[in-house]
């Protein structure tokens, strides 16, 4: 999921590309708001934690572009391409180094083993 920063900030071809030059595939692409309800069910595992009602806040706040992405070992690959999740942590040239600038709005979101990609997909593409 490209997140409201990068969307706000224009970056949403230059992200999609990084994923088709590397040979993915983008199955599915849908600009669209996240509603509360899917926000909460995506983020379940930080309810209680500082974070989470800013983190709730941040990604309702504006568009995101949901996506489905896949290839050859498309999560390890794309996890690599984002970066370290605080952007001041991301080596340069990945998408959180490159387009991030603090933690609370890293500019991507992308599942980190298949059970959650699976689960993630169905929270925002429900159909």
């Amino acid at each position: 999921m490209l997140k409201p920063d990068a969307v706000a900030n224009r970056h949403i071809g230059d992200i999609i590309a990084r994923f088709e030059r590397v040979g993915l595939t983008i199955e599915r692409l849908e600009l669209a708001q996240v509603t509360p309800e899917q926000a909460a069910a995506n983020y379940a595992e930080h309810v209680g934690k500082p974070f989470y009602d800013g983190l709730i806040k941040y990604i309702t706040s504006g568009p995101v572009v949901k996506l489905v992405v896949s290839g050859e070992e498309a999560i390890q690959i794309t996890r690599k391409l984002m970066g370290a999740t605080n952007p001041k942590d991301a080596a340069p040239g990945t998408i959180r180094g490159d387009f991030g600038l603090i933690m609370d709005a890293n500019v991507i979101h992308g599942s980190d083993s298949p059970a959650s990609a699976v689960r993630e997909i169905g929270i925002f593409f429900p159909e």
